[in-house]
């Protein structure tokens, strides 16, 4: 989830769709919600992760408490976002996550604009592994700079899908409505 700039007014979107994700979801699922800000390489943005067990009232139990860390994590980034938007960083941090669970189907929701913005210090220009894992970029708004010359957009959506797909991933889609 993108808590940058004017983005981090989406979080209310996020958690909603976040709510409608883990009703979908089944004993032995993973799943987890990380925040995409300045640097997001580190296990410290990710913000909550589960993977349900067996029994269903202890999986709802587990569904109730992740719903509350992913609200309060939503009021803390709407009261300050981030200054830049490491999205790459957020694709490795994420497939270290589902590779270690183990899991057979494994995606990767980047709910962003997609406009990555790294400070001078951060190094994200390098090649990245994301073998076997389908990449879904959701809630894609446009720029008003998009809106000024809509190849900036495309160009943005372009760019992302070679670096994915360069990078091994199994699908790219945009998917900008959420209903």
């Amino acid at each position: 989830v993108d808590t940058s700039g004017t983005y981090s007014q989406e979080l209310g979107k996020a958690q909603a769709l976040i709510g409608y994700i883990l009703g979908t979801l089944n004993p032995g699922d993973s799943f987890a919600v990380a925040r995409v800000k300045s640097r997001s390489f580190s296990e410290k943005d990710i913000v909550a992760k589960v993977t349900f067990v067996k029994d269903p009232l202890q999986a709802n139990a587990q569904k109730r408490a992740f719903r509350e860390q992913v609200a309060k994590f939503s009021r803390e980034a709407a009261k300050q976002g981030s200054a830049y938007t490491d999205i790459t960083g957020g694709l490795i941090q994420a497939a270290e996550f589902l590779n270690e669970t183990g899991a057979g189907r494994k995606t990767i929701l980047v709910y962003s604009d997609m406009q990555e913005e790294l400070d001078y210090k951060t190094v994200r220009d390098f090649p990245i592994e994301l073998s076997g894992i389908g990449i879904v970029a959701l809630n894609v708004t446009k720029l008003t700079t998009d809106n000024v010359d809509p190849r900036r957009y495309l160009d943005r959506m372009s760019w992302w899908e070679k670096r994915v797909k360069t990078a091994g991933a199994i699908e790219w889609r945009v998917v900008n409505d959420l209903e």
